[in-house]
């Protein structure tokens, strides 16, 4: 190893542009990131195959950055799309093309605002090496100690000083120049949460829908699989291609899937339409950990909603199995939330997303009014992290659900409602009523009832319906300021 092994190599410099085109600075942004993660690339396969580091091999994140002097009020009914006080605003950028609808339409809202250009250039954030490939499936990155030498002295690695969620958790400081936080996420985090996403689900981050299902039960991918033959069967329907686990893609009814033979921790299948307007549905399975995990790293595709549509234990002896419960509130004892958002922060219902949902549930059952109401309870879900409460002493447990007025259990809607208040997704839950453990009903084989089979069969199509309903909703009914705080950023 030479003498100047410690020098740093970087691509050429570039400088500043200014753009008010968004679809142009959107352009420069990708290929800022196309030469940095290029660079980087070619370097690590080089070493791969066996030539000596010769230097530190370090790129930068691209970044786009707003200055305004001016405090002027802005006429937007948009809740994003502008900043309130002047200053230097500043976001790094990972995967534009990836982003490009997104990256777009919130640049453009920028200019349009505040009557200025966009700056784009490289930031002073390097990128770590293990992101850079990680296009490239070819490629993995060896762990520590294969390699002839140490790939943290030769390349920058994950940081967790910006893999972190301090912006949307409201802790962030500015950023060492002064800037203040353009976009919820930074590059980091979101290349950290896009590669934990194809690692649980098994499915590119790029086949991921603005509107996403959440369920805990294997029966509703079947259903989701099946109601997706059907629209790709029919020519009017807007839906594109279904994509399973393993990107495996089909586009005409009769495609073929092939179940893979080690399935993934969370396995996603994708519905899609242009501009990724289709719908998502992920089986996080049971647990108020893996609807953590699920919503962690789907919300930095800034999907515009995401819905809890599985089973729950009904809470009332006037409920059946297979009755609907739509949650108009959260009990949170799930605790895999309470450092980042404390229990006292009320998790609000959106009406938006409620209305979406119990007009859904109207057209599908075809029923309106007390029939409706006889399937359909409206009321308090409550989340715990364990599954087998039942078998500790009562008293405290129900005494609890009473006083709260829960009229279903699970252990995953609050999670995933509190992660969309946090990370300001617009949330929602339509769950069906599997067991009554209060009343002599437990989950057991054979005590489903044809009324049981049939609601779950139409609850799958209730969440898509809804989901339909809310994707024809202007955007700043969705995105509203309920979900915004008293400081946010411009990027939604």
């Amino acid at each position: 190893m030479n003498d100047d092994f410690f020098s740093t190599v970087t691509p050429d410099p570039a400088e500043r542009e200014y753009f008010t085109d968004p679809k142009a600075a959107v352009a420069r942004l990708t290929q800022l990131y196309n030469e940095a993660s290029g660079f980087l690339t070619e370097r690590f396969v080089a070493l791969l195959g066996g030539e000596e580091p010769q230097a530190r091999y370090r790129a930068f994140y691209p970044e786009v950055r707003l200055t305004t002097s001016s405090h002027s009020k802005i006429d937007s009914r948009l809740s994003f799309g502008h900043v309130t006080t002047p200053g230097s605003y500043a976001a790094t950028i990972t995967r534009p093309e990836l982003f490009a609808n997104y990256l777009e339409d919130q640049i453009g809202l920028l200019t349009r605002n505040h009557g200025t250009p966009v700056a784009v250039g490289y930031s002073e954030t390097p990128m770590p090496v293990h992101f850079a490939v990680a296009t490239r499936t070819d490629l993995n990155v060896p762990q520590e100690g294969v390699l002839s030498f140490s790939l943290r002295d030769v390349f920058d690695v994950p940081d967790l000083n910006t893999v972190n969620d301090d912006i949307v958790n409201g802790t962030a400081e500015p950023q060492p120049d002064g800037a203040q936080d353009l976009a919820p996420f930074t590059a980091q985090r979101v290349d950290y949460s896009l590669a934990r996403l194809a690692h649980y689900t098994a499915t590119d981050p790029k086949h991921f829908q603005n509107f996403v299902l959440f369920t805990n039960y294997q029966f509703y991918v079947d259903e989701f699989e099946a109601f997706a033959r059907k629209v790709l069967g029919e020519s009017d329907t807007g839906y594109t291609e279904f994509v399973a686990p393993g990107n495996q893609i089909i586009d005409t009814a009769d495609g073929k899937i092939v179940s893979l033979a080690k399935m993934p921790q969370m396995p996603a299948y994708h519905l899609k339409r242009d501009g990724n307007q289709g719908i998502t549905l992920v089986n996080i399975g049971v647990g108020p950990s893996n609807a953590k995990t699920a919503t962690d790293h789907i919300a930095v595709l800034r999907p515009h909603a995401w819905l809890m549509v599985g089973h729950c234990a009904g809470l009332r002896n006037s409920q059946s199995l297979g009755d609907f419960v739509l949650a108009h509130a959260y009990l949170r004892e799930d605790h895999v939330l309470d450092d980042d958002l404390p229990v006292w922060v009320p998790i609000p219902a959106l009406a938006e997303v409620q209305v979406a949902l119990q007009e859904a549930v109207a057209e599908v059952t075809r029923l309106d009014g007390y029939e409706l109401k006889r399937i359909m309870r409206t009321g308090t879900v409550a989340t715990i992290d364990n599954r087998n409460w039942e078998l500790r002493d009562q008293s405290g447990p129900i005494h609890r659900l009473s006083l709260s007025r829960a009229i279903g259990l699970d252990m995953e809607s609050a999670t995933i409602a509190a992660n969309g208040f946090r990370f300001r997704v617009p949330y929602g839950t339509l769950l069906c009523v599997s067991d009554k453990p209060l009343h002599g009903e437990l989950k057991l084989p054979g005590m489903a009832t044809d009324f049981y089979r049939t609601q779950v069969a139409n609850h799958l199509l209730i969440g898509v319906r809804a989901m339909e309903k809310l994707r024809d909703m202007p955007l700043e009914r969705i995105h509203s300021r309920k979900l915004r705080s008293f400081s946010e950023t411009a990027f939604l």
